[in-house]
């Protein structure tokens, strides 16, 4: 009798903490990760607004813990370092066949749930279009980021037929790369492409519609706290004076976030799957 009254008493102090846990982790900051599209400095200013934004919405501090590449990104939000990033669409893809991320949200560029990639030179360059690239130099970002070259692929230039490519990490690093004749061209994210154009930089090419930059989360992120975070990302929106100044920092192109599903970014994997094979 004496041993089944201990049980019970032992049985009911540990469900009586179990409570307290889950409140004691939803109260814990969130660590908020992003991939590197610009150096570190600039990207912390371009999410401080929408991790201020997201503070206030979840009544829980949200902290930033920026990535110097693609590959540390993901691996931050695989192993669960930080709890949601901005994300690529090829970071998300690896992330989720490591079977670790789930999607929040994707970002809506000039009012479309999709975005493009471009192939960019100087303004007084004699290239006109992709096939007067063979030969030339050429300037990628993040070596992770497959969609890259796939997008110069799809362009009808093989890797191959360029004179010398490199990877030069950030999209502001191919800019000023171009511009200053370093090489001939270079692919920018349509955002960064518009921001340059006819202040120094041409468009070439533009990949056809890609599904966008999303917001992923780490798998084990709980539940209520998955649902607060797609509810605060979908209520953001452009017309809205007070968030506009919170989506246009992230971008000056972005018009908010949109609901998202991981068949979205099934042209995408198709798309970057020579390149996945090669690297494998």
């Amino acid at each position: 009798m004496f041993e089944s009254a201990k049980i019970v008493t032992i049985l009911g102090l540990v469900l009586s903490l179990i409570p307290f846990s889950v409140a004691s982790e939803q109260k814990k900051a969130l660590r908020f990760g992003s991939v590197a599209m610009d150096i570190p400095a600039v990207m912390h200013k371009r999410l401080t607004p929408l991790t201020t934004y997201l503070s206030k919405e979840l009544n829980r501090e949200v902290v930033l813990d920026l990535s110097p590449n693609m590959k540390d990104a993901i691996k931050k939000v695989s192993s669960g370092e930080v709890d949601f990033a901005y994300l690529t669409p090829v970071a998300y893809i690896r992330s989720h066949e490591a079977g670790n991320t789930q999607l929040i949200a994707k970002t809506v560029t000039q009012n479309k749930g999709s975005f493009q990639l471009m192939i960019v030179v100087r303004e007084d360059s004699d290239i006109k279009n992709p096939s007067d690239l063979f030969g030339r130099s050429f300037a990628f970002g993040d070596k992770a980021a497959l969609l890259q070259r796939a997008a110069v692929l799809g362009a009808g230039v093989p890797l191959e037929k360029l004179g010398k490519y490199d990877f030069l990490g950030h999209y502001d690093n191919i800019v000023r790369a171009v511009l200053n004749k370093e090489y001939d061209a270079g692919i920018l994210k349509d955002t960064k492409a518009y921001k340059w154009e006819k202040r120094g930089i041409r468009i070439v090419y533009s990949t056809p519609q890609l599904p966008p930059y999303n917001i992923a989360a780490r798998k084990m992120l709980d539940s209520e706290t998955v649902t607060q975070l797609k509810k605060a990302f979908l209520k953001l929106d452009s017309s809205n004076p007070k968030h506009k100044p919170v989506i246009q920092a992230l971008s000056s192109k972005y018009s908010g976030f949109q609901a998202v599903t991981n068949k979205d970014y099934d042209v995408v994997r198709k798309l970057t799957l020579p390149f996945t094979k090669s690297d494998n």
